[in-house]
């Protein structure tokens, strides 16, 4: 059985939201400074020594948490239906990431989206057998 690489990249991005029918204080228009952790798991090296360069899945988290940087979340096409929790937002970004980053040869592993310094959700998906 051969070994397996995880890259991760650590980004951020600030973004108001709502929840909508929570029973709590959160149900009024807040602001976070989330912090995104990407994991990208690749079994095999390219020719250079590389699972995939770091900017590149930089690159590629920045091109989706661009599109929620400094928004109302609740205002946006994803979460028009889905609730703007932290477990939904860090859902999307991953299976945006894996849309942009999956070759066959590296995948997404998972996303860890951070509301706060001591609160966070990691989204990941199993592989299908």
């Amino acid at each position: 059985m051969g070994g397996c690489y995880t890259l991760k990249v650590i980004t951020d991005f600030a973004a108001a939201h709502w929840l909508r029918d929570y029973p709590g204080d959160c149900s009024r228009l807040h602001g976070h400074n989330w912090k995104v952790e990407v994991e990208v798991e690749a079994r095999t090296l390219d020719g250079i020594g590389m699972g995939l360069d770091f900017k590149a899945i930089r690159r590629e988290t920045r091109a989706v948490t661009d599109d929620l940087d400094h928004r109302c979340l609740n205002e946006l096409t994803p979460f028009a239906d889905a609730n703007p929790t932290a477990e939904n937002i860090a859902a999307y970004i991953y299976r945006e990431l894996a849309q942009r980053l999956d070759d066959g040869r590296v995948r997404v592993a998972a996303v860890t989206l951070w509301e706060t310094d001591r609160a966070c959700v990691r989204y990941t998906e199993e592989d299908e057998p």
